[in-house]
């Protein structure tokens, strides 16, 4: 298995890190590789599908004018 050999980490960078590994109860050195595969792994964003779902949701429909009561009643609908 490779190495890797990191210089110069700042050390706020270096506690955090360390705490975040107790926590996890984890080695350093394993947090880190979890750390950078979680970062390595991640799912590009598609600006253009993300905006177009954007602008769907925000249509309203026109003519509509939410009032406070309106905002009450839905408020309440949504509470167990």
């Amino acid at each position: 298995m490779a190495s890797l050999t990191l210089k110069n980490v700042p050390q706020p960078l270096l506690r955090q890190l360390k705490a975040q590994a107790a926590r996890h109860r984890r080695s350093l050195n394993h947090e880190v590789i979890v750390c950078l595969e979680s970062l390595t792994q991640c799912v590009p964003i598609d600006a253009d599908s993300l905006l177009a779902k954007v602008r769907q949701i925000r249509k309203a429909p026109k003519k509509t004018r939410l009032t406070d009561r309106m905002l009450t009643s839905l408020k309440a609908a949504g509470r167990p």
